[in-house]
């Protein structure tokens, strides 16, 4: 058989399909909330509806994805991954930390409306309902054939890589990993008879050698590689050093294709290192936030789908195309013309202190590009 010429990904932030997203669907789950200001995943509701006008209830499973359904249909990806920010059960044993996020097992099927292929669950919401919660999230999932990355009933589940095998005899790895930087609690590490998430150790030189051993204790010549780390705080435009190292490290010794990073609550800068592409945040992309106030400058309603083109044999990024979206009525609708050009100039600026430039293209969609370097030495 022959070999693809290049690999297309969708990708993009965090996914948030609980709380108030999970009340309009079918199977909703038992509504109350451990927060300090509100006590019913209904109030997140009522929130948007204040904002954006009324939202039927008992929704069907492809709802929330609104106009993605047809850009995935447009784009034709290969696979598509997100970061599934929220535990996928109906346990009632939620863990002390002021926001609990959970979905119910009967509304997952929204994901296979969408065609999710991966769900990457090192994340600082996966276990907000206990173990018992994630447990329960992971016999969901595979029961929807939906693989995980980045959680597992032990340290070795948790750090090993969903491998998609493609035409040609392409193989692609799926890493994931969490960062204590997003919040994670250091005791949801998975542990070697005890279920978790995979944490790194920090984003210093100790944690991207753990990671890089990582990948190398799976990865072969010619796999393409994606390593998808939540790290970060949720608002700000600055990409810490450590974060631009530790992307570094990981294509230098481990030939990471894609560094998928999330946590942001908005799209942050991108770039393209040594042939190789680093989303440092993708911004959420589904949620319940319509009608919180705060932050608006950053505009965390508006969403980014990421579509990677990567060359099949080296690995390399041949192009990158986003397809902006905006969150109303708790569903994914067009961007209008505004929010393009506000996005397309935003992501520009952010993205030009790291060599790389972001174009609006005549169907509204955006375009990066960059400066070529080397291969890297992975």
């Amino acid at each position: 058989m022959t070999p693809p010429t290049s690999v297309r990904l969708f990708l993009c932030g965090d996914v948030m399909t609980g709380r108030g997203v999970d009340q309009i669907m079918a199977h909703p789950s038992d509504p109350a909330l451990y927060e300090s200001g509100v006590v019913s995943a209904v109030g997140y509701v009522r929130l948007a509806e204040a904002v954006n006008g009324p939202i039927a209830r008992r929704a069907p499973p492809s709802y929330v994805w609104g106009a993605a359904l047809d850009e995935l249909k447009r784009r034709r990806p290969d696979l598509r991954v997100v970061n599934l920010e929220t535990s996928v059960t109906r346990s009632d044993a939620h863990v002390p930390k002021g926001i609990n996020y959970r979905m119910s097992p009967e509304n997952a099927d929204c994901l296979t409306a969408a065609g999710i292929d991966c769900c990457v669950l090192a994340n600082n919401h996966v276990l907000d309902w206990g173990r018992a919660g994630l447990l329960e999230s992971l016999d969901r999932l595979a029961q929807l054939n939906i693989k995980t990355a980045g959680a597992g009933r032990s340290a070795g589940e948790a750090r090993r890589p969903v491998v998609f095998d493609l035409p040609g005899g392409v193989r692609l790895l799926v890493f994931a990993f969490a960062s204590t930087t997003s919040g994670v609690p250091r005791d949801w590490a998975a542990r070697a008879n005890a279920s978790g998430v995979a944490l790194l150790p920090d984003l210093g030189e100790r944690g991207s050698a753990w990671a890089a051993e990582q990948v190398l204790s799976f990865r072969r010549p010619r796999d393409v590689v994606v390593a998808s780390i939540h790290w970060g705080s949720n608002w700000g435009y600055e990409v810490p050093g450590e974060q631009r190292r530790f992307a570094h490290t990981l294509i230098d010794k481990a030939g990471i294709s894609i560094v998928h990073g999330h946590s942001s609550h908005h799209a942050k800068a991108i770039e393209v290192y040594r042939g190789r592409l680093i989303l440092y945040g993708c911004g959420d992309f589904l949620n319940d936030y319509e009608g919180i106030e705060g932050y608006e400058e950053f505009r965390g309603d508006l969403a980014l789908m990421y579509f990677a083109d990567v060359d099949a044999t080296s690995g390399d990024l041949l192009a990158l195309a986003m397809t902006p979206l905006q969150i109303r009525r708790l569903q994914l609708q067009p961007a209008s013309r505004a929010d393009v050009a506000w996005l397309a100039t935003t992501l520009d600026t952010e993205c030009a202190r790291f060599g790389a430039r972001v174009t609006p293209m005549p169907d509204g969609t955006l375009a990066l590009s960059w400066r070529t370097a080397g291969p890297p030495s992975g």
